[in-house]
């Protein structure tokens, strides 16, 4: 609600730009008035204070216990003895091809290897078992000693291993050199043509993207009925009379949009340069630095858009009504265009990054500021898509231009019943 004071602070400046046959800079000092009263109002709200605390602390925990509990994967390590030193080269060759990362150390002998075992050196010790009949390291085996488990991973890598010494085993008993046949089996592969090749796709981005489009969704979702809920405070009051009395309706609607917008663009930059910040800083983010403060800066670009657009919206469904009560009826449409490309982006991008559906509604102007920093932050977006969709949205945030400052316009001041909205959109 609006004190004494700013109220006279309004007045005293406003009447002064009046007198200025409505030049530029009597509107540009009405709207730094409307938008800084705004901007003091919710930055010293509690509500504010304790949100903002709680999204910052939630995003900087995360990325912090995220790293701390999967930070890459665990080492496992193998002891092996001097006399069976061959089979490090083996195991190595096995853990590699599984992508299992595996340390081999050497012990003298197989009483120090189980020693290491106890102290929780190692996890396993490997010991070069003979065939039947046959001498060590003609491929009969591993016997393993572990101290409990050996786990599943590294029962995969020792069976791999202990496989291959065996082949290499059999190959020297007929005379072969198990060298050049470990070699042309290394070099053997699958060669694959792909006639639709897809994409690789960082899942690193589409955590980024999808993180991008969630935040601007729910900052949409925050600050959008809170510039409904101010144009019905205002008119409850009967304090929108006095102001008109004074300003033009457009000027007081856009500077509480622009009040409201920078308060929720603040909050948002704030969030998103802890989040990226500790992201890059801890190794999570695993893009490069320029790539993901681009994909911020260009959420950040259409989260302005956006907001323009559904606050023009929402200040218009305001002044249709004259009760906070009766504010989720007229604020419900804009509340699910919100809501929808929040949740098929969520739904679909995850498991198909190039889904044309979502590309195509991306550049819808109502779904465009949600889902278009989605597919930007995924890679999935060519740049004339970006560019159309930016041009549609702003084509259509200058027509709301007119649309949004006619309703408010014709039905801020009656209070009462609600106003429809054909009866808004006629001439006062």
């Amino acid at each position: 609600m609006w004190s004494a004071p700013a109220m006279a602070a309004v007045m005293a400046a406003v009447e002064p730009a009046m007198d200025e046959a409505d030049g530029e800079l009597g509107s540009w000092r009405v709207l730094r008035l409307v938008a800084g009263r705004e901007v003091g109002t919710r930055v010293r709200s509690r509500a504010f204070q304790i949100t903002t605390a709680l999204f910052v602390v939630a995003i900087a925990a995360s990325v912090l216990v995220t790293s701390a509990v999967g930070g890459g994967p665990s080492v496992r390590r193998v002891a092996v003895t001097a006399a069976d030193g061959t089979q490090a080269a083996a195991i190595g060759a096995a853990a590699r091809s599984l992508g299992v990362d595996v340390e081999v150390r050497t012990y003298a002998d197989a009483t120090a290897g189980r020693q290491a075992v106890l102290d929780g050196d190692v996890d396993a010790l490997v010991l070069a078992a003979p065939p039947a009949g046959g001498a060590a390291g003609t491929g009969g085996g591993y016997r393993v000693v572990v101290d409990s488990e050996l786990g599943d991973s590294l029962t995969s890598v020792l069976t791999v291993a202990a496989r291959q010494a065996a082949l290499e085993g059999q190959i020297s008993a007929l005379g072969g050199d198990p060298a050049t046949v470990g070699q042309a089996v290394a070099t053997a592969g699958v060669a694959v043509t792909a006639l639709r090749p897809q994409p690789e796709r960082d899942s690193a981005r589409l955590v980024l993207g999808l993180l991008a489009g969630g935040l601007i969704y729910i900052s949409l979702l925050i600050f959008g009925p809170v510039v409904a809920q101010s144009v019905i405070e205002e008119k409850t009051s009967r304090v929108v009379e006095l102001l008109l009395a004074v300003i033009r309706p457009w000027q007081l609607m856009a500077g509480k949009v622009l009040g409201i917008g920078v308060v929720a663009l603040g909050q948002l930059v704030l969030i998103g340069a802890v989040g990226v910040g500790l992201g890059l800083a801890t190794g999570e983010l695993g893009i490069p630095a320029g790539v993901a403060v681009g994909s911020v800066a260009l959420a950040l670009l259409w989260y302005l858009v956006g907001f323009a657009m559904y606050a023009l919206m929402f200040a218009a469904a305001g002044a249709l009504v004259s009760r906070q009560e009766d504010a989720g009826g007229v604020t419900a449409p804009m509340i699910a265009m919100i809501l929808i490309p929040y949740v098929l982006g969520f739904s679909v991008l995850p498991s198909s990054p190039d889904s044309g559906l979502i590309l195509a509604l991306a550049i819808v102007p109502l779904f465009a500021p949600i889902l278009m920093p989605m597919v930007i932050g995924i890679g999935s977006v060519a740049v004339w898509q970006v560019l159309v969709a930016l041009a549609l949205t702003l084509a259509w945030i200058a027509v709301l231009v007119w649309l949004a400052g006619r309703v408010y316009g014709n039905a801020v001041k009656r209070s009462g019943t609600r106003v429809a909205l054909r009866d808004a959109l006629r001439a006062a």
